[in-house]
């Protein structure tokens, strides 16, 4: 019993390992969400109500509109008075001031007062300006008018409501005393204005503290509701329109309904209901990626990097949530689609790009907005904007994305409001930095390719660059080869694009498929240019096992350098499980009886396990075979080409994949058109 049971966890691992990792993602999912009960029913402004009467379910408190607590505040700050402090001592340090600086800066001549009478005469228009005081003019009040009222302080902390023009300020005290001595025939009127002018001081002084306190007070005072609905009381009928108030009314009870948990038992529904709906959307993943993309499904590391997408985004928005300030729609959402369509093409990207927006929307606000917003942004950006190969492309992406939001945003809105000055406009804000947000997209996709592996469009167009390190090494020491290598990577690229696949990967592939060579160029025709070739002075098994043994090299060399799995694929699978035929050959005309050669002259494979690496394999054979052709004639190609691939078929080396004889044709005929082109083969003519 118990080796059955090994037996079958063995043979049903890889299943069991898909189910325990979808089980810690719905674990992890149904933690995040908020135990909060859903409002079940959907409304809009200005739309009518479809669901049945609707009747309060408690008694709740119709919560004010934020523009309504805006305004509130918005009024409560413009008529906040603002406190100020009389400070009595000021009085007499100026009075002290302006004497010490009349006898300081006095003259003696006999023409004017005495020292006493000028000091007697300022003494007296000051005591006239701090009867009123000198005023503090700071920011918040400076340019209102004369009835603008203020809170002066006494000494005893008792407040008296003062207008401005009850009080001086510095220039309107010196105004003050420059009018009233042109009506007086003082000789030393411009010397006693001057004392007066650099002793005066301010001693109603600005409290901040105290302002700012009380104003903060007052806007923690404000209602945050307006009235309130009994139990039973009908909120709306059936078809009736949902205008304003009522909209108002319904958002109410929609925050307070969610808000409360109830007891344990009703907590404990909830936690069932958003296990069942994380459990089914989960599940529509899971049969999508097992009846429509079979190489993901049969890939745990790619079922891991799309939970991880999925989850990761959900938890980013928990995060964003606890901050009010932040808006939802900064989240550049739209990366989810661009990521798994880079790996896994569009369709995958599409569905699952659609689940988490579903996932998501379970905790946002306004959830039905959050959906319809997010699912035509990314359906749009997602079939416009069909690769990120260049950072331009990006860019483009980015502003697809500004776009389409504030299309769909202004459309919503333009429909519940039914005008446009009600319309938030902050919320451009946010579209615009979800969409600047989108150029994270390419170091995302360099990071989830260094952690699980993958290739990506850039990758491979980098890597297809002939001036890197790797590549300028193979045309420095085997010219042809690397000659070779650029018309196989010309061939299998048409090839490839024939029949559908991915060109970028199989132009890659076949630009390295043959870098073993440069470890013994000269024992390779393409690069003998003397007229002297090494394997004369060898046996035919040592110069099969060189030929062969260039696979093998060029799978260390690679991993040297760290090219990616996907591109030593192409070096290992090149030649497949075929065999040295020249040396082959030679070798049985002098061993006709030796069983065991065929084993000495095959190339260890494994065969092609892919599209790409088949076609290479094709391409590589065909190029190959064709510098050795006397005549380039239609017939001599075609026969050529149709000789090499059908003995590729027969000896079963592209089993493995999923090419089809259909295919296979397609194939030679586009190889025999681009061997006509390559070797100026021309049509010839009916005599």
């Amino acid at each position: 019993m118990a080796n059955k049971l090994i037996s079958g966890i063995r043979n049903k691992h890889e299943l069991i390992f898909k189910v325990l990792l979808f089980i810690i993602a719905i674990t992890i999912v149904v933690f995040i969400l908020p135990k909060e009960a859903k409002f079940k029913y959907e409304f809009q402004k200005n739309k009518p109500w479809v669901h049945e009467d609707l009747l309060a379910p408690f008694d709740f408190a119709i919560n004010k509109t934020e523009e309504e607590l805006t305004a509130e505040k918005l009024s409560i700050s413009q008529n906040h008075l603002y406190y100020f402090n009389d400070d009595k001592a000021i009085k007499e340090v100026v009075l002290e001031n302006f004497s010490k600086w009349i006898q300081s800066n006095w003259k003696d001549s006999t023409t004017i007062s005495t020292t006493a009478i000028l000091i007697k005469q300022g003494e007296a228009y000051l005591e006239k300006i701090y009867a009123f005081g000198v005023i503090e003019v700071i920011d918040e009040i400076d340019g209102e008018g004369k009835d603008y009222t203020i809170l002066l302080m006494d000494e005893n902390n008792v407040g008296e409501e003062v207008v401005l023009g009850d009080l001086y300020t510095i220039k309107s005290a010196y105004d003050f005393v420059v009018d009233d001595l042109k009506d007086k025939t003082i000789a030393d009127a411009d010397f006693l204005l001057s004392g007066i002018e650099n002793s005066i001081q301010q001693n109603i002084k600005y409290n901040k503290e105290l302002s700012e306190k009380d104003l903060e007070n007052k806007l923690n005072r404000i209602s945050l509701d307006k009235g309130g609905i009994y139990e039973k009381e009908k909120i709306i009928s059936t078809g009736e329109l949902v205008t304003e108030e009522k909209f108002t009314v319904l958002q109410s009870l929609k925050a307070d309904y969610e808000s409360k948990l109830g007891d344990s038992n009703q907590s404990l529904w909830i936690l069932i209901g958003q296990i069942l709906l994380v459990l089914l959307l989960f599940y529509a993943i899971f049969i999508f990626l097992k009846n429509v993309s079979k190489n993901v499904y049969n890939n745990n590391l790619d079922i891991g990097f799309v939970t991880i997408v999925v989850v990761g985004f959900l938890a980013v928005t928990t995060l964003v949530l606890r901050f009010d300030e932040i808006s939802v729609y900064a989240i550049p959402y739209c990366i989810i689609p661009l990521l798994i369509r880079t790996f896994f093409g569009n369709r995958l990207a599409l569905f699952v790009y659609i689940i988490a927006i579903f996932l998501i929307s379970f905790i946002v606000p306004n959830s039905f907005e959050f959906i319809l917003l997010e699912s035509i942004t990314g359906i749009i950006t997602l079939y416009t904007v069909l690769n990120v190969n260049k950072r331009a492309e990006l860019f483009y992406t980015a502003a697809i994305i500004f776009i389409v939001f504030s299309i769909s945003y202004l459309g919503f809105s333009l429909l519940q409001e039914g005008n446009i000055e009600t319309i938030t406009w902050d919320a451009f804000g946010w579209f615009g930095m979800a969409a600047g947000f989108t150029l994270l997209t390419y170091p995302l996709i360099y990071l989830f390719e260094k952690v699980f592996g993958y290739i990506s469009d850039v990758t491979l167009l980098e890597l297809s660059d002939t001036n890197n390190k790797l590549l300028r090494e193979l045309n420095l020491k085997a010219p042809g080869t690397f000659q070779h290598s650029l018309q196989v990577s010309n061939l299998a690229e048409e090839g490839i694009r024939e029949i559908g696949g991915n060109p970028l990967l199989v132009r890659a592939g076949a630009l390295y498929h043959d870098i073993g060579k440069m470890l013994a160029p000269a024992y390779f025709i393409e690069n003998q240019s003397s007229g002297v070739n090494p394997h004369d002075e060898l046996g035919y098994e040592e110069s099969a096992d060189i030929i062969i043994n260039h696979v093998i090299k060029g799978i260390e060399l690679a991993k040297e350098h760290k090219l990616p799995e996907q591109i030593i694929d192409f070096i290992r699978t090149h030649h497949g499980t075929t065999k040295t035929q020249y040396f082959l050959r030679m070798y049985k005309n002098e061993n006709p009886d030796d069983e065991t050669a065929d084993e000495l002259f095959q190339y260890p494979g494994p065969i092609p396990y892919s599209k790409e690496t088949a076609v290479l394999m094709m391409a590589d054979s065909v190029e190959a075979a064709s510098r050795s052709l006397k005549i380039y004639d239609n017939d001599s190609i075609t026969q050529l080409v149709e000789n090499i691939i059908n003995s590729q078929v027969s000896e079963n080396q592209f089993i493995n994949t999923d090419i089809t004889f259909n295919d296979v044709t397609t194939i030679k005929k586009m190889f025999i058109k681009k061997l006509m082109n390559i070797y100026h083969v021309r049509i010839e003519y009916p005599k």
